[in-house]
C-alpha cells in the first residue's frame, strides 16, 4: 500500500494528488473489516489495481474508481456517497465495473455469452471501464493460488477466453501477455512448469547471445549516426507453449526464444537500419513482416524481421519508434498519458472504431450467444489483409469471402453485390481470399439484396448481422408471418396452443430477457432467423407451466367435459377433463396428485414434482390411477455412464430388448468426462421403468439411473 501512495506522489499533480488520497482514505475505510481468501486485508486488492493503472499511464478518475471500484458491491457505500464524495465521472467509472459482476444467469453459456455482450456495451460508453476490469482481473489472477482447483479453472479459462483477447485487441500487450502466462500456470501446469525449469536453465547461455546482438545493432546506429536504443526481451511462456503446439515442435527446435527490439526516432530510420541489418545478417525468407505500413487491427505498428547468425544462429528483431513502442506496450492506455501527442489523439480513435462496429451490427442479434459466436471470428482469430483496387489495406478474418469484404467496405455494397473480381478474375463469392488479393466488388442497382446461403459462408460476425439486418428490415412483413405461423407449428407439435401459452404476461416476462420492444418484432426474428423456435417457446411454456396454474379458479374448472374412462381418479370430482402435466410426466404406478385449473381441467401430476410447491395448495386433490391405459406414457431417464464407445449401443439394446421405443436421447460430456444420456422411453405400465433401470445398473459401466421430471 505503501508503493502505491508513493506512485501517487510521483506521478500526479497536487490537486490531482489531493483527489486520489481522499479515494484512497475512503476505499480503505470502507473495506478496513474485510479479507480476501489470502487471509489479507482486502484493501490490498484495490490498490493493486490502481497501482497496474499508474504504471499504465492512467488518468486520474480512472485511478481514483480503482480504488472505489469495489465499494458499492460490498460495503455500505452507495452511488450517491461515491457521486457527492467523487463526483459523477468517477461514479460512472465504478458503476460500470460492478455492473459487469452482478449478471446472473440459468446456465453459465448463457451467463457467459451476456457477459461478454454488456462487456462490450460497456466499452461503447467508456473504454476506460474494461481497462480497470482488466486491472482487476490481472490482480486476481497473481492470487489465484488461493482459491480451490475448481475456481482456479474456471477463472483462468474465461480470462483467456475473454480478457486475453480484450486486452489484446486494445493494444495492451503488457496485461495480455502476463494474464497469458498466468493461465497457463493454471490450465496447463505441466506444461507451465516444463517451460519455467527448461527455459531457466539455458537462461545464462541466451542472455549472452542476447548481449552479443545487442552490442551488434547498438554499432550499426552508431555508424549510421542514428540515435536509438536497442534491448533483448524474453517472449513469454504463453507464446513459446502456442508456437510448439501448433507448429507440433519440441522446446529445443524454438529457436526464437528472445526477441531484440531497436526503437528509434522516426518511421525513415525504422527502414534504414532493416536494410542495414539485412545487409549483415541474412534474412530468413517469409519471416519478414511491415507493420508499419499495414498496422494490425490493434493498430500496433513495427518491422519485424527474423535473422540468422553467421553461426547459424536464429532470432528476431522488431523495429519501431518511441510512439510505436509506446503504443505497442500500453495501447489504448496509452492516450490519457500521451493525450497531447495528436498522433496518439488519431491512434486512440481508430482503436476505438472496431468497437463502434461491433456496436452498430450487434442491435441486430437478439440472443447473446449468437453475439458471441459472431463476434469470436473478428475478435480471436488471425488477421487476413486484401486491398481494394485503389490499394486500400482491408483486414477481415481467415478464410473470409468477397461478400465479408463487401460487408466490411459498406452495407450498400453487400446488399446490392452480383459477383467479385480477385487479382482481376470472376471469382465465386464463396471464394476463400488470401493475402495479398485485390479484390472487386460488382454491383447492380436491380439486386433484390443478399442470399440466406450467404449466412452459410461468410466468417465476419459483421457480415453475418448485416445480412440478418437486409432481412429484418426489408422483409418485416414477411418474416412477421412465418415466425407466427413457425411457433404455432411447433407449439401445436409439444401439445400447446401458442394462443394461450403467447399472453401479455407471459410477452412481457420473455421481452426482458431477449429486448423485444412488441410480439410482432419477435415473431419476425423468429421469421429472419436471428432467435431459435424453442428459445421462445420453451421461456413461453415454463411460464405458463409456473404462473397461469395460480390463476386459474375452480368454477371454470367444474365447466370442463366429462373425465375419459378408465384413467384416472380425482377424489370428490366426477365430470372434468384431465390431462396429464407436461413437466414431470407420470406413468400408470406413479404416485399422483391432481391439481385443479382453470380452462385445462385438471393436471396430474407425480407427487414428487418440484413445480407443485408453487400451486395453491387448495386446489391439490388426491388422485389414483384407475382402469387399463391405451396410449403410451413417456418416462424420462438420466444415464451416468463412462465414457466408452459401446455404452450407448448396450442401453439402446437393453431398451429394445424390453420391445420399449425411445422418443427422444441426448448425450454429452460432464465436467468430469462422463457420458451423460437424457433419454425419455415409451412405456405401457409403471413397472417398465424400474426394471429398466434395474437392467441398466447391472453393467460395470453404469455410474448411476434414476428417473427425472423431464
Amino acid at each position: 500500500m505503501e508503493k502505491v501512495l508513493g506512485k501517487i506522489y510521483e506521478n500526479y499533480t497536487d490537486s490531482d494528488r489531493e483527489f486520489l488520497l481522499e479515494a484512497y482514505h475512503y476505499a480503505e475505510e470502507m473495506h478496513s473489516t474485510q479479507k480476501r481468501a489470502s487471509g489479507e486485508p482486502y484493501f490490498t486488492h484495490p490498490c493493486a489495481v490502481a497501482e497496474i493503472l499508474i504504471d499504465l499511464g492512467l488518468d486520474t478518475p480512472t485511478v481514483a474508481a480503482a480504488f472505489l471500484h469495489d465499494v458499492i458491491e460490498d460495503t455500505s457505500a452507495t452511488d450517491k456517497d461515491i457521486s457527492e464524495r467523487f463526483g459523477k465521472e468517477v461514479l460512472t467509472l465504478v458503476d460500470g465495473v460492478t455492473k459487469l459482476d452482478k449478471i446472473h444467469y440459468n446456465s453459465q453459456e448463457e451467463a457467459d455469452a451476456e457477459n461478454f455482450r454488456k462487456i462490450f456495451v460497456a466499452m461503447a460508453n467508456d473504454v476506460r471501464v474494461i481497462i480497470i476490469k482488466l486491472a482487476d482481473r490481472l490482480h486476481n489472477m497473481r492470487s489465484l493460488n488461493f482459491l480451490s482447483s475448481e475456481r482456479q479453472q474456471r477463472i483462468a479459462k474465461e480470462t483467456l477466453e475473454i480478457f486475453t483477447p480484450l486486452a489484446g485487441r486494445l493494444g495492451i500487450s503488457q496485461i495480455k501477455c502476463e494474464l497469458e502466462d498466468l493461465c497457463l500456470k493454471y490450465l496447463e501446469p505441466e506444461a507451465f512448469e516444463y517451460l519455467v525449469s527448461n527455459i531457466h536453465q539455458k537462461l545464462q547461455e541466451r542472455k549472452d547471445f542476447v548481449n552479443f546482438v545487442v552490442e551488434q545493432l547498438k554499432s550499426v546506429l552508431a555508424e549510421s549516426n542514428i540515435k536509438g536504443e536497442v534491448f533483448g526481451r524474453p517472449k513469454h511462456f504463453y507464446s513459446i507453449y502456442k508456437k510448439m503446439k501448433n507448429q507440433d515442435k519440441s522446446l529445443d527446435q524454438i529457436y526464437d526464444l528472445s526477441a531484440v527490439r531497436v526503437i528509434v526516432n522516426n518511421t525513415e530510420e525504422c527502414y534504414e537500419i532493416l536494410g542495414k541489418i539485412h545487409k549483415q545478417w541474412k534474412p530468413v525468407p517469409g519471416r519478414i513482416k511491415d507493420y508499419i505500413a499495414t498496422p494490425k487491427r490493434n493498430m500496433y505498428q513495427s518491422l519485424h524481421t527474423t535473422v540468422v547468425t553467421n553461426f547459424g544462429q536464429i532470432f528476431e528483431i522488431q523495429i519501431r519508434t518511441f510512439e510505436m513502442h509506446r503504443m505497442a506496450e500500453y495501447g489504448i492506455a496509452a492516450h490519457w498519458e500521451y493525450k497531447e501527442n495528436k498522433t496518439s489523439t488519431n491512434n486512440f480513435d481508430q482503436r476505438l472504431s472496431w468497437i463502434r462496429d461491433v456496436m452498430d451490427w450487434q442491435g441486430s442479434l437478439n440472443d447473446s450467444k449468437e453475439f458471441v459466436d459472431s463476434l469470436k471470428n473478428d475478435l480471436y482469430s488471425g488477421e487476413l489483409l486484401v486491398f481494394t483496387p485503389n490499394g486500400k489495406v482491408i483486414s477481415l478474418p481467415p478464410d473470409a469471402t468477397p461478400v465479408d469484404f463487401a460487408y466490411q467496405i459498406h452495407s450498400a455494397v453487400g446488399n446490392k453485390c452480383v459477383g467479385a473480381k480477385v487479382n482481376a478474375k470472376i471469382v465465386p463469392l464463396n471464394s476463400t481470399l488470401h493475402t495479398g488479393d485485390v479484390v472487386e466488388i460488382l454491383t447492380s442497382p436491380n439486386s433484390k439484396g443478399p442470399s440466406w446461403d450467404w449466412l452459410k459462408f461468410v466468417k465476419s460476425g459483421s457480415a453475418k448481422a448485416k445480412i440478418r439486418q437486409f432481412f429484418k428490415k426489408e422483409m418485416k412483413e414477411e418474416n412477421v408471418k412465418l415466425g407466427r405461423s413457425m411457433l404455432e407449428a411447433e407449439a401445436k407439435r409439444k401439445g400447446y396452443n401458442l394462443s394461450d401459452i403467447l399472453t401479455e404476461e407471459a410477452f412481457n416476462k420473455l421481452s426482458t430477457k431477449l429486448v423485444f420492444s412488441s410480439v410482432n418484432e419477435m415473431l419476425a426474428s423468429v421469421g429472419y432467423g436471428a432467435v431459435g423456435i424453442n428459445q421462445i417457446l420453451f421461456k413461453l411454456i415454463d411460464y405458463y407451466r409456473r404462473e397461469v396454474p395460480k390463476t386459474m379458479g375452480l368454477a371454470e374448472a367444474e365447466k370442463l367435459k366429462k373425465t375419459p374412462q378408465g384413467s384416472v381418479t380425482i377424489k370428490g370430482m366426477n365430470g372434468l377433463l384431465v390431462r396429464f402435466a407436461h413437466c414431470c410426466n407420470p406413468v400408470p404406478g406413479d404416485p399422483i396428485v391432481g391439481f385443479v385449473s382453470r380452462g385445462r381441467g385438471v393436471i396430474v401430476h407425480r407427487k414428487d414434482c418440484a413445480n407443485l410447491k408453487d400451486y395453491e395448495q387448495e386446489r391439490l386433490q388426491p388422485a389414483q390411477w384407475t382402469g387399463d391405459i391405451e396410449k403410451g406414457f413417456v418416462a424420462g431417464i438420466k444415464i451416468i455412464a463412462t465414457d466408452d464407445d459401446g455404452v450407448i449401443a448396450f442401453i439402446t439394446a437393453e431398451i429394445a430388448t424390453m420391445k420399449l421405443s425411445i422418443t427422444l436421447i441426448n448425450g454429452r460430456l460432464n465436467k468430469d468426462k462422463q457420458a451423460v444420456f437424457d433419454i425419455n422411453v415409451k412405456l405401457n405400465k409403471r413397472s417398465d421403468i424400474d426394471l429398466l433401470i434395474t437392467r441398466l445398473k447391472k453393467d460395470s459401466r453404469i455410474i448411476d439411473v434414476y428417473r427425472t421430471n423431464n
